[in-house]
């Protein structure tokens, strides 16, 4: 017999990681990836098969098992991509493809339901949470008006969690945090929104097409036999409720009491921090959620984070490395030039369709004023949601940085700079599939985790520079929008 140990999932945009965590000190001891297709559409649509999200797991969970060694697995945590929209046939199969997170066509849709609603207080006392574009609830909507068909033929909606729940353990569930990103969920009575549900569809049958909500800490079921041979682990292994891959990141990275914030720095750039009581933002901009533990997690969402980097890295040739040497040589504040990272449209703030902005530009500037521009750009997009967040009256006093981006030290300095908070990186950036280890970990033994140690920290001490530069973007933000669509600095607030 092998050590004891946890397996955490992860199926993200790009790939599914897998993680073997030891059960005794929760260390890593093994990691896999499997890559999925690029998500595909037009107009705006962000679209992948559920089968290839099935098919990378088989891929991650086997190449981390092969990596860990001798290990008995005692139990699964699976973490998804939010808010995506599986429909599912009378025999659980993937109809279509699921519409992704930063899927833009439903902006209509989610205009529509507000409306029917009542209009945006309405929707936000109900629910806690707007329409937002690549929400779950406006795609369903999307879904009704543009393809009735297979809105009919759909026995089952639910999330990509969900699925590969499904997929596991033959057992259909879902658990509150997942579920209020949804936006017919509400976070604060932990319960489907009847009246969301009724104006999505007065005549469907409800119950029994989506999901049971179920406690977070608990077990959703046990690996069926068929899903234990294809991934290599024994049949009846249970697996715990899991999350979407925020709250996941969130358990992963220790974020789970108060005082703590949460940046992740992937394909969309998250902030979040953990409250014991539900946190509405009066703006709608943080969403309302609930944290995949018992608590709740208001947070806000950019979608363009790690893709403009890449963007302008293709651009001038340039790898991670190379990049950032240039943004820690660059003079904060990019010498005046400004970058608006508006690429593939944004949901904090609202911005669909996507336009992106290099504004300031002149004969003198080079790579690295543009490379640390667009760095810049980012952070103080993240910035405004980190705003939104503290609008919720959390007063976080620390930041935990996760993601692919947390291993650039000039980004993590910026984003100390910019929060005007301290900023701890973790040892690993895999912080949503250690989340769903140890969640499993913490469901099987009753264990609450530890919170994890930091590999650096950065101490903020922003230039006079950057700070003039934060001003300059807020200042174009608006005046590309109108001065409507922004929301202005709360009194206190960095």
């Amino acid at each position: 017999m092998g050590r004891q140990a946890y397996l955490g999932i992860d199926s993200g945009t790009q790939s599914t990681k897998a993680v073997v965590v030891d059960a005794s000190d929760r260390t890593l001891l093994a990691l896999g990836r499997g890559e999925h297709p690029a998500p595909t559409g037009r107009d705006g649509a962000s679209e992948q098969r559920p089968e290839a999200w099935v098919s990378a797991t088989e891929t991650a969970v086997r190449q981390a098992l092969a990596a860990a060694g001798s290990v008995d697995i005692a139990g699964i945590g699976v973490s998804g991509q939010q808010h995506g929209l599986v429909s599912l046939d009378d025999r659980d199969r993937p109809i279509r493809p699921a519409k992704l997170w930063n899927d833009t066509s439903t902006v209509t849709d989610g205009i529509a339901l507000t409306e029917r609603l009542g209009g945006r207080q309405a929707v936000l006392d109900r629910i806690g949470n707007l329409f937002l574009a690549g929400y779950t609830a406006p795609a369903v909507a999307w879904l009704r008006r543009v393809e009735p068909g297979t809105y009919a033929r759909s026995r089952r909606l639910c999330l990509p969690h969900d699925y590969l729940n499904l997929w596991l353990t033959g057992e259909y569930a879902t658990e509150p945090g997942d579920a209020s990103g949804t936006a017919y969920f509400d976070p604060v009575e932990r319960r489907y929104d009847p009246a969301v549900l009724d104006a999505l569809d007065p005549e469907r049958d409800w119950a029994a097409t989506l999901p049971p909500v179920q406690p977070s800490l608990s077990l959703v079921g046990q690996v069926r036999p068929e899903a234990a041979a294809r991934l290599g682990v024994p049949a009846g292994v249970p697996v715990s409720a899991g999350g979407g891959d925020n709250m996941c990141a969130a358990i992963g990275a220790g974020v789970t009491h108060s005082g703590v914030a949460l940046v992740s720095l992937g394909t969309s750039g998250t902030v979040a921090a953990a409250s014991d009581v539900p946190r509405v933002d009066r703006l709608g901009e943080a969403a309302a959620f609930c944290d995949s533990t018992g608590g709740w997690l208001p947070l806000a969402c950019n979608f363009n984070c790690t893709g403009p980097v890449d963007w302008v890295l293709r651009l001038l040739g340039l790898d991670v490395a190379m990049a950032d040497g240039l943004v820690a040589a660059a003079p904060a504040g990019a010498g005046g030039l400004t970058f608006l990272p508006y690429l593939d449209g944004e949901r904090t703030p609202p911005r669909a369709p996507g336009e992106g902005r290099v504004v300031g530009l002149r004969t003198e500037h080079a790579a690295p004023e543009l490379v640390r521009a667009v760095y810049e750009g980012v952070t103080f997009s993240l910035r405004y949601a980190f705003r939104a967040v503290v609008r919720t009256g959390i007063r976080p006093t620390e930041i935990v940085l996760v993601g692919g981006g947390s291993a650039s030290p000039a980004w993590a300095r910026l984003i100390a700079d910019a929060m005007r908070l301290p900023v701890n990186v973790l040892t690993t950036t895999e912080a949503a599939a250690t989340g769903a280890a140890l969640q499993a970990g913490w469901v099987v033994e009753g264990r609450r985790p530890e919170r994890p140690a930091s590999a650096a920290r950065w101490e903020p001490d922003p230039a006079p520079e950057l700070l003039a530069a934060m001003d300059r973007f807020d200042e174009l933000r608006v005046a590309a929008a109108g001065s409507a669509a922004g929301a202005p600095a709360e009194a206190g607030v960095a």
